[in-house]
């Protein structure tokens, strides 16, 4: 008799591709981390901005910057505090964007880097130019070539905070919140505001870059708003929710 051989028929139902997050409490402290920053990087930089105020935009400057040196070493702190943060931000999340997409994820923290070092730039700028005020050939016939080192050092500030806190924050927020909404981490309409707010503050900087002005108070400061405000919602997603590490969230959307 011939022996009947019985093939089990293939199974045809396949699973979505999951990418293991491993140690979930860690990730969840980490996002909770990551959105505090998010709101003390915010924060910091709007109140240093608020600290200096207006003392640099008085033609005589150099003169009275000394006056105000305790608004200009707060200033510069909390710039450096929003630096760090900021940073911090792309480097703790760096290992959940790596599983994601490795490309993006050392792209975002490359331009945070690149943020952080023209943050740095623009502090010791304008530290200098405090320094500078204090001078006593400040206002004499000796110090004549002090008003060129002033404006140097103010187009070093002013540049610095276009290209670093405009130009690259924006691309790297773009960066960011493609990864998010393309994975599904957080809802798609939070990464898709954040994707349209970066890109708004690119233009914001390079509205900059061609001369126009982007001090605090200015017209032009709108285009910063969405990602101000989607940052400040991410950051609560984050320390309410945080990222998504199912299944919706482990495979690439395609549309």
């Amino acid at each position: 008799m011939a022996a009947t051989i019985k093939e089990r028929a293939p199974s045809t139902s396949l699973k979505p591709a999951t990418i293991p997050d491993a140690e979930p409490g860690s990730n969840r402290r980490r996002e909770k981390l990551v959105g505090a920053l998010f709101i003390v990087a915010t924060a910091a930089s709007i109140l240093g901005s608020i600290a200096v105020g207006s003392a640099l935009d008085r033609p005589d400057y150099l003169t009275t910057l000394n006056v105000h040196e305790g608004q200009v070493i707060v200033a510069a702190v909390l710039f450096l505090i929003a630096a760090m943060s900021a940073f911090a931000i792309a480097f703790l999340l760096f290992p959940v964007l790596k599983t994601r997409d490795e490309g993006l994820a050392a792209g975002y923290l490359g331009l945070r880097a690149f943020e952080n070092v023209f943050y740095v730039a623009s502090v010791v700028a304008l530290l200098a130019m405090l320094r500078v005020s204090q001078s006593d050939v400040v206002g004499t016939a000796e110090g004549s070539s002090v008003p060129l080192l002033g404006s140097a050092l103010l187009a070093l500030r002013d540049w610095s905070t276009v290209l670093g806190t405009l130009v690259f924050a924006g691309l790297g927020a773009v960066i960011l919140n493609d990864v998010l909404y393309r994975w599904r981490l957080v809802p798609r309409w939070l990464s898709l505001w954040g994707v349209l707010g970066g890109a708004m503050l690119v233009l914001y900087g390079l509205l900059g870059i061609f001369g126009l002005d982007t001090d605090l108070g200015s017209p032009a400061m709108l285009l910063a708003m969405p990602i101000a405000v989607q940052e400040m919602a991410l950051a609560g997603w984050l320390l309410a929710k945080g990222l998504r590490t199912t299944e919706t969230g482990s495979t690439p959307s395609r549309g």
